[in-house]
């Protein structure tokens, strides 16, 4: 297994902030962007951390499919509800926005919701519903994407990855925080299989004849030409449940799409017509809820807090050594990681040299002619 160096947080924080400035993001927007990927890889979920900061965000405002500088418009607002309008900027600027309008509204009424359209990439989905539970409230919040998952009974991708997260403040040092995709696994995921050598387990890839696909090499080509799409959750068919998992990646890219009036399934390819590259338009919700509304919050994180320790102290099956609780084993990386740093593969390692080179930025790391 690759060995990885680790960073400190204030050294990466800072080049992260200084490279996106670098490429035209305001310094306010640059070290909100930042923290966002880092918050990824506080938690573990390093696909979505600094391993993305060049290839999702830097190169595609070079490429000019999304604006450095994010003008948000509010096209329409009452006291519980806004639809804004990112304009291709930052996607975790937008959100941010978003999710501030839809606590402040919670802290008056109860409930809100805010829509985003003409967004990109928002990072890590948990960063938004934990803002809500920083607060001590209920965060909820999804995103479309590009057409990676088949409905169940097809064999053709057209539905996003589309992550349904939520976020419950709890009486515990972690809120309750389920972040995942509703498909069963991720291209990154496949990647890692074809880097160790292994297959694709049986069932999370469809081929266009209907069949599972395991060659983790030639999957990854596949979904790049079209020829094979990820499964929803549950996996190909019904018989696991797979129409459970198509349902709930329809919930939301409805959600994304419909309330805002934006794009939707094949529009969010990024590709035009003729195969270039253009914006992709994506759609993301906000949802949050005031416990404070109902019977208070401090009996809400009481409540939850105790469900979810009895769930932990439930009987284990054999061989196990524990049983966990969404966002627990999270929060158990960043306490293995808090003091260390920032773990970075050697591909990371190249980006943030090749970005740092390109700025001419005076920074230097402790990877450096160690590899």
């Amino acid at each position: 297994m690759e060995e990885r160096p680790y960073v400190s947080w204030e050294l990466m924080q800072s080049f992260l902030t200084d490279a996106f400035c670098g490429y035209g993001v305001p310094e306010k927007d640059a070290a909100l962007c930042a923290d966002v990927l880092l918050e990824s890889d506080r938690r573990g979920i390093e696909s979505h951390g600094c391993n993305r900061f060049k290839p999702i965000y830097i190169d595609r405002i070079v490429e000019g499919i999304q604006k450095p500088v994010t003008k948000i418009d509010i096209l329409k607002e009452t006291p519980t509800t806004a639809v804004l309008d990112a304009n291709d900027g930052m996607g975790m600027v937008a959100s941010h926005k978003a999710m501030e309008m839809a606590i402040e509204k919670a802290k008056a009424y109860g409930l809100s919701m805010v829509a985003v359209r003409n967004s990109t990439h928002y990072g890590i989905a948990g960063y938004w519903a934990g803002m809500a539970t920083k607060a001590g409230m209920i965060g909820i919040t999804g995103t479309n994407a590009r057409p990676s998952i088949a409905p169940t009974f097809g064999v053709e991708n057209m539905l996003g990855t589309n992550p349904l997260t939520i976020g419950l403040p709890t009486d515990e040092d972690f809120p309750f925080m389920l972040d995942c995709a509703t498909s069963i696994t991720q291209r990154g995921k496949i990647e890692y299989y074809a880097r160790m050598g292994q297959d694709t387990p049986a069932g999370m890839v469809i081929g266009r004849d209907g069949s599972a696909l395991t060659d983790s090499e030639q999957i990854l080509k596949d979904l790049v030409s079209g020829k094979a799409a990820l499964s929803p959750l549950g996996g190909i068919g019904e018989e696991l449940g797979g129409y459970k998992g198509y349902g709930y990646a329809t919930v939301v890219e409805v959600l994304s799409a419909a309330l805002q009036a934006g794009s939707f399934l094949k529009a969010l390819t990024g590709l035009d017509e003729n195969g270039g590259k253009r914006a992709y338009h994506l759609g993301h919700f906000f949802l949050v809820v005031d416990p404070e509304a109902f019977m208070g919050q401090e009996g809400f994180k009481k409540t939850c807090g105790d469900i979810l320790r009895e769930l932990r102290a439930s009987e284990k099956a054999p061989d196990e050594e524990r049983i966990y609780t969404a966002g627990e084993k999270e929060y158990l990386v960043w306490l293995e990681r808090k003091d260390k740093g920032v773990p970075l593969s050697k591909a990371v390692q190249k980006d943030i040299i090749s970005v740092r080179d390109a700025l001419s930025l005076e920074y230097s790391f402790p990877f450096e002619n160690k590899n």
